[in-house]
C-alpha cells in the first residue's frame, strides 16, 4: 500500500450522496443535493438561495415555492444526517451484547457513516451554529442518544472491568472526535476502503478504551 498523502481540505472531492429512502424525490431532492455540495465546500454562510438555485437550474422563486429559506433547507440537512447516524449506531448497538464488541461495533458504523456520506456529516456537524436550536431539536436529541449509547457502552465496559477508563466523557469525546474527522478526509483518492478505515479506527478506540483488543477481534 502507497503512503497516504496528507492533503488539508475543507471536505473530500466527492458526489453530494443522500441516504436512500429518506431523501425527497424530483426539485426538493435536487435542491438538497446542490445545498449540501454548496454548504460543504463554501460553508452555509458562504451560500446563498441564487447559488442554490442556479446549481439546481432554477430561479430563487421556484426555489422559495419548495423551500421558504436557505435556513430551512440546512435544517433538513441536518436532520437526515442525524438520522441516519442514529439508525446506524442503534443497529449496531443492538446486535453487540459485551461492552467491547459493542463499542467496536459503534466505532465501525459511526466511521462508515461518514466515510459513505461524508459531504452530509461535515455539514450536519459543523454548521448546526447556523440554525436556531428550536428549528433542530430533533436532530440535537438524536444527537444525545448517540452520545448515550458511546457512554453507556463504556460505562458498562468499566463495571465489567473490561474497560480501563478515567473519564467515560472525555473518551467518548475523544473516540466520536476521531470518526467525525473521517468525513472531511476520506474519498476515493485515498488508499483505503471504507471497511478498513473504520476496523482500524475500531481497534484503535478499543485500544482508548484500555480494552484487549486480541479478546474483541476473535468475536
Amino acid at each position: 500500500m502507497s503512503e497516504m498523502i496528507w492533503e488539508p481540505r475543507r471536505v473530500a472531492a466527492v458526489r453530494a450522496d443522500l441516504p436512500p429512502g429518506v431523501t425527497p424525490s424530483g426539485t426538493r431532492g435536487r435542491i438538497l443535493e446542490a445545498s449540501l455540495e454548496l454548504f460543504a465546500e463554501h460553508g452555509y454562510a458562504g451560500t446563498s438561495i441564487r447559488d442554490i438555485g442556479k446549481r439546481v437550474g432554477i430561479n430563487s422563486a421556484t426555489l422559495y415555492a419548495h423551500y421558504t429559506s436557505k435556513e430551512n433547507v440546512l435544517t433538513e440537512l441536518i436532520q437526515l444526517g442525524h438520522q441516519e447516524l442514529y439508525t446506524r449506531l442503534a443497529t449496531a448497538a443492538a446486535a453487540a451484547t459485551e461492552p467491547p464488541e459493542r463499542l467496536a461495533a459503534l466505532v465501525r458504523a459511526h466511521v462508515l457513516a461518514h466515510a459513505e456520506y461524508p459531504l452530509l456529516t461535515v455539514v450536519a456537524n459543523t454548521e448546526l451554529h447556523a440554525v436556531p436550536a428550536d428549528l433542530i431539536d430533533g436532530a440535537l436529541k438524536l444527537r444525545a442518544a448517540c452520545r448515550t449509547m458511546l457512554l453507556d457502552t463504556l460505562r458498562a465496559g468499566i463495571e465489567a472491568h473490561v474497560f480501563d477508563i478515567a473519564d467515560p466523557i472525555l473518551t467518548a469525546l475523544a473516540i466520536s472526535s476521531m470518526g467525525m474527522r473521517v468525513g472531511q478526509w476520506f474519498g476515493p483518492d485515498q488508499p483505503y476502503t471504507a471497511e478498513a478505515v473504520a476496523d482500524e479506527y475500531a481497534r484503535l478506540a478499543l485500544r482508548i478504551a484500555g480494552a484487549d483488543t486480541r479478546d474483541a477481534e476473535r468475536k
